[in-house]
């Protein structure tokens, strides 16, 4: 018989992410296969064909493993110039984040570094923090603009997005925030700024397709509610979907604010009212936890859990991974302290790093292991979904593969 399989995978403990109950559709004893990129087959081992074997050009054993889609990082900052590790130093020694960016700090400074890069120098910078979320089990990473703030460099830095993306071979999506923060040149001047984001940026982003989403920063010490709305509009206009920093700081209805614009995601969260989680809820919009900025910031205040949970607010994990507030590599790690911090099972944490964080960035193909679906799984060298959030770091990965093909690491 010739193969009609490029592979099967035999001996695999599988979580599917195909129900959504707590189990994480967890099946023992099952079976993975796949053809030209895409899943054909994920399920209990009894239920394959007879002639499996000899349908597939390559047959391997997981040995019992714990198999998953593969990770899906939906919110990092992961291209930039530079790093802050100064002010991380200043954080200990009590200064606050808004005290750090009123003094010139934080976003401004990335800005600065990354405007004096050169694309080669920004993808030389960023491909190492991009093979270290791979390293961890991620076959899919958001990233976004906004340390540029001007047009060039909010463009290159998108364009190195898709570069690292063409480079690895992992699946990225963009997003266009360049409502991040106020350059200095348009000092006292957001409004006139926000005209350029909307008639300038946006339609180039949009004209050249290097943008996927837009995104902005709705907080205090950023952009307003009414500034954020001239954002969605024009990112609305040019057929793009909108994703939020909101309530992070502080609650401006940022995340009712994005459930309004039918939002892909709203994220942070720790000051959303249960006002905007039913605005969230009632748009599909999904709630992305980011525990990493959480811990760096050393804030007290968690998200609002049982609300969204009571709401039925589907809720996603990311590194935030990003120079000034959540240097953080491993996606794992993150959602190990999406268990510790936060409260959540392991089984919540792992469907959101998969299926949800999938949702969060528009993405139906991924995320779940069911027929139809990109072949992105992980095997590692674990048994359960407990065991990925329970180590604090360390290789668990045995192989990572992106569209059934074996990704070197």
């Amino acid at each position: 018989m010739k193969p009609d399989w490029d592979g099967l995978l035999l001996d695999a403990r599988l979580a599917t992410m195909q129900d959504g109950g707590a189990s994480c559709g967890l099946l023992d004893d099952a079976a993975l296969a796949w053809k030209d990129g895409t899943i054909v087959f994920a399920g209990p081992r009894s239920a394959l064909p007879a002639d499996a074997r000899g349908r597939a050009a390559q047959v391997e054993s997981a040995a019992g493993a714990l198999v998953t889609p593969g990770l899906v990082d939906c919110h990092t900052h992961l291209v930039f110039g530079g790093d802050r590790a100064a002010e991380f130093e200043l954080r200990l020694q009590g200064a606050s984040y808004e005290e750090i960016a009123r003094a010139g700090g934080g976003i401004a400074s990335s800005v600065r570094a990354t405007r004096e890069a050169g694309e080669d120098a920004l993808f030389a910078a960023s491909l190492p923090r991009a093979r270290a979320l791979l390293a961890d089990g991620v076959t899919t990473v958001e990233v976004k603009s906004g340390y540029g703030l001007d047009a060039d460099s909010e463009l290159r830095m998108l364009r190195v997005a898709r570069r690292i993306g063409e480079a690895l071979g992992i699946g990225v999506r963009t997003t266009l925030l360049s409502a991040h923060a106020l350059p200095p040149e348009y000092a006292g001047r957001a409004d006139d700024y926000i005209d350029f984001v909307c008639d300038t940026i946006i339609p180039a982003a949009a004209a050249q397709r290097l943008a996927d989403a837009v995104d902005a920063f709705c907080e205090r010490i950023a952009f307003t509610p009414a500034q954020t709305r001239r954002v969605f509009e024009a990112a609305r206009r040019h057929g793009l979907p909108v994703k939020l920093h909101a309530d992070q700081l502080s609650d401006l209805d940022g995340a009712a604010l994005a459930a309004s614009f039918d939002a892909l995601s709203a994220d942070h969260l720790e000051w959303t009212s249960e006002d905007g989680v039913r605005a969230m809820a009632a748009a599909g919009s999904v709630a992305v936890l980011l525990p990493g900025a959480f811990y760096a910031l050393r804030e007290t205040r968690l998200p609002p859990l049982d609300q969204l949970r009571a709401h039925g607010v589907p809720i996603a994990i990311a590194t935030d991974l990003n120079p000034g507030t959540s240097p953080l590599l491993s996606l794992r790690l993150a959602m190990g302290m999406a268990c510790t911090l936060f409260r959540l099972t392991p089984e919540e944490a792992l469907r959101g790093a998969t299926a949800n964080a999938a949702r969060a960035l528009g993405l139906a193909d991924r995320g779940v292991l069911a027929p139809g679906r990109r072949a992105d799984f992980v095997v590692w060298d674990v048994d359960s979904p407990a065991a990925l959030c329970y180590w604090i770091g360390g290789p668990l990965v045995r192989e990572v593969r992106i569209g059934g093909r074996a990704i070197a690491r």
